[in-house]
């Protein structure tokens, strides 16, 4: 079936709760409405407001409330709906959600999946275009997740629904439905943990995920390099193997990634690099990211997310060397 990745989501959902009488969904307008870019569209109809629940306006009741039905044998997947708004229930996910396996030595897991569209080009206003992704890698315990296709998407949050820990699953709003993919009806899992390559390359390496997908897709495509690209999908735990094995081969390595440059997410992929590849580099490791400022108002986005003019540039230099 072609879907794009709102479809997809939607879709893996459907067959998540048909497939487990445990599984809810709970957060604002998911029910009745659909949620706010449809992602939970029919899902009510089909399944009722006792498995898709629409919650009071409180993030970190919805989250605080997830924990409980986790720890209290349900699996429940809840929608915070916008990624500037899930910081409300920071204190729920970093401790507690993230902590009870290790406080309780492996006897209680939470077994949940909180999902937050994230990043911006979408001309949204404050609070809603966010890149959070480094907050919630930093923090053991917690898996964090960034599909950056509807494939991907579908697989990933299946894969999420099996798991006996929480799961951050960011959708990159921009991607939701900016193309389609033909996907299998019927469910099926993506690791997670696991890089994809999207393709291979002998010049250099360029590590990304999320929004940045596609955006170095075209850069690569316009610089006639030979790029391999490796695209995350799971932001922690790190795919550091096929970083490393890529990087090791081709000499260079690019992060590109929308989540603001300091104490980003690229510093982590580029201090392993350093750490087990570092002789075999022929030029610096190279981040191109966002400016470290706070998402700036929709005409001045452009300037802020990196570019394919950004990434070209970048391609550019580290070729250089």
């Amino acid at each position: 079936m072609m879907a794009n990745m709102v479809a997809a989501i939607n879709n893996a959902l459907d067959l998540i709760l048909q497939d487990d009488k445990n599984a809810v969904i709970l957060g604002e307008d998911v029910g009745k409405d659909g949620g706010v870019f449809r992602v939970t569209d029919g899902l009510y109809d089909k399944y009722g407001a006792d498995r898709v629940i629409d919650t009071p306006l409180s993030e970190a009741g919805i989250v605080g409330t997830s924990i409980g039905m986790a720890l209290g044998g349900m699996h429940p997947i809840a929608e915070v709906q916008f990624a500037g708004f899930m910081y409300l229930a920071f204190d729920q996910l970093v401790n507690h959600a993230a902590r009870y396996r290790s406080r309780t030595r492996s006897t209680r897991s939470v077994p949940m999946i909180v999902r937050t569209p994230v990043s911006g080009g979408v001309r949204t206003l404050e609070h809603h275009s966010d890149s959070p992704e480094e907050y919630y890698s930093h923090i053991g315990g917690l898996i964090v997740v960034e599909p950056s296709t509807p494939y991907d998407a579908k697989g990933l949050m299946i894969k999420a629904s099996h798991m006996n820990d929480p799961v951050v699953f960011l959708e990159p709003t921009k991607l939701y439905r900016l193309f389609k993919q033909d996907i299998p009806e019927g469910p099926y899992e993506v690791e997670i943990g696991k890089a994809n390559i999207v393709q291979k390359g002998d010049d250099l390496t360029i590590i990304t995920w999320g929004t940045m997908v596609p955006v170095v897709k075209n850069a690569v495509t316009n610089s006639k390099r030979s790029a391999e690209i490796i695209d995350l999908r799971t932001i922690n735990p790190l795919d550091e193997s096929t970083i490393i094995e890529s990087v090791k081969r081709t000499g260079r390595a690019i992060i590109v990634h929308e989540a603001e440059l300091t104490y980003g997410p690229g510093a982590e992929v580029a201090a392993r690099i350093a750490d087990k590849a570092i002789f075999e580099l022929e030029a610096p490791v190279m981040r191109v990211a966002s400016a470290s400022f706070p998402y700036p108002f929709p005409g001045y986005e452009n300037y802020y997310i990196p570019n394919e003019l950004k990434v070209q540039k970048a391609i550019e230099k580290i070729m250089s060397y």
